[in-house]
């Protein structure tokens, strides 16, 4: 049994009462009954997101007595995107990441490995269709995900859209342009959107974003593993204030 895993009514709604940080809550569609009743009460009180599940579901999840609830709590914290914005910056431009459907833990721990490798601001998730932050998460992140700061917000538009009325530069990872990552400005304070290796990103978030950008991709391969082509974008973001801040030559 998984540590993180929390089932059952009453436990549930101990562990949200006491403050324990949930990463994904699965409530059985069609609960009935006082108790279920009091936990999304709680809930909504809580502004707690969770998602309404078949029973099979939370059969898959535990073979324990759930009581038609499954919560997993999330072994970091996550931050409000207005608090990292809103605090004193040090001189250094900034680098957010934000993931659209990345939903494998290993790629999302290895995003964030490369995230605070380059001392990224901080990296932004969906509250739903995002990976779990789990045991895979926190070992593939090599550490990474108790170093920067991991924000969760209902939707990814409203985050972008926030950044931009602070003066971030919004970039999409995306083959549907002809704009190669090297001819695009990442010495400033920008955001990086990636996007799921099957679907892309969003094209409601594609028509939002500042500018749209492609790694040269041999005819040999279609794609890149969504981790590789982040952390090679946030590299070249390096690799551009580094040059222009003198520390090493233009090629």
């Amino acid at each position: 049994m998984k540590k993180n895993i929390i089932y059952g009514l009453h436990p549930v709604m101990e562990a949200i009462r006491a403050g324990k940080q949930m990463d994904k809550i699965f409530v059985q569609k069609g609960l009935q009954g006082k108790l279920s009743k009091e936990l999304l009460d709680l809930l909504a009180e809580k502004k707690i997101s969770y998602k309404m599940v078949p029973f099979e579901k939370l059969q898959r999840l535990t073979k324990e007595n759930h009581q038609g609830v499954v919560a997993f709590t999330s072994p970091v914290s996550f931050q409000e995107l207005e608090a990292v914005l809103n605090r004193e910056k040090e001189g250094n431009p900034q680098t957010f990441i934000l993931l659209d459907g990345v939903t494998d833990p290993r790629n999302f721990g290895a995003i964030i490995r490369t995230a605070a490798a380059v001392e990224a601001t901080a990296v932004i998730v969906p509250e739903n269709n995002s990976a779990p932050v789990n045991e895979d998460t926190v070992k593939t992140s090599a550490g990474g995900i108790f170093k920067i700061p991991i924000v969760r917000v209902k939707h990814l538009k409203d985050a972008i859209f926030n950044l931009q009325a602070n003066g971030i530069k919004v970039v999409a990872a995306t083959e549907k342009t002809s704009q190669l990552v090297y001819n695009t400005d990442l010495s400033i304070d920008y955001a990086l959107v990636m996007g799921s290796e099957g679907k892309g990103i969003q094209k409601s978030l594609l028509q939002i974003c500042d500018a749209k950008v492609k790694l040269p991709m041999s005819p040999l391969m279609d794609s890149l593993n969504v981790s590789v082509a982040c952390g090679v974008i946030l590299y070249e973001g390096v690799r551009q204030r580094l040059v222009q801040n003198g520390s090493v030559k233009p090629i």
